[in-house]
């Protein structure tokens, strides 16, 4: 609890220079990340979400530090990655591409197909296939950017409760089987 506290402090003293990132590279941590959301609108507060990344190791120290934040008149405190609500934007090809580095992928353009569904875990084993899967190979900026996509659409939390596994492909030329990647949460209600 001591540590928690430790945190809290060090950011109420130091929130402006945190809010000030925007400015800066990321920098990322090994256990806990944070992401900053920037107000559109001055008015607007600015978000500190606390992620685990979906490690459940780590998901009762995220709670932890999102319980005991401070209140701050500028900031909002979030606990996990929330799925957004964007699915309408997606499927009329409005959403905004995500961008990281090199790669520009579209969430309309991403399928996937179930390998494996274990009844027990009610964990699923799915390939995901990309447009240009063979430009990029498998490199971990390709893996953390269908990692961001995926918390978008089902949550961080969601993520690990209902994927086990992940295989990265190239979208093959007969798509008549493939399931669009926004769908799966209607595709896991479905199977359950």
């Amino acid at each position: 609890m001591r540590k928690i506290n430790t945190f809290w402090n060090w950011f109420q003293d130091n929130n402006q220079t945190i809010k000030n990132f925007i400015n800066e590279t990321p920098k990322s941590q090994k256990q806990l990340d944070y992401m900053i959301i920037f107000p559109k609108k001055p008015t607007e507060k600015t978000e500190l979400i606390i992620t685990a990344n979906g490690n459940p190791e780590y998901f009762d120290q995220v709670i932890q530090l999102i319980n005991n934040a401070p209140v701050l008149r500028n900031w909002r405190f979030i606990a996990f990655i929330q799925l957004t609500e964007k699915i309408d934007k997606i499927i009329e090809r409005l959403d905004d591409p995500y961008v990281i580095q090199e790669l520009t992928i579209k969430t309309n353009e991403v399928k996937f197909l179930p390998l494996d569904y274990d009844i027990n875990s009610k964990e699923l084993d799915i390939i995901i296939y990309l447009k240009n899967y063979y430009i990029h190979c498998n490199t971990k900026t390709l893996q953390q950017i269908i990692y961001v996509i995926l918390k978008d659409l089902l949550g961080e939390k969601s993520i690990y409760r209902k994927i086990n596994f992940i295989q990265l492909a190239k979208i093959p030329n007969e798509i008549d089987e493939l399931i669009k990647l926004y769908e799966f949460q209607y595709y896991i209600y479905e199977i359950n």
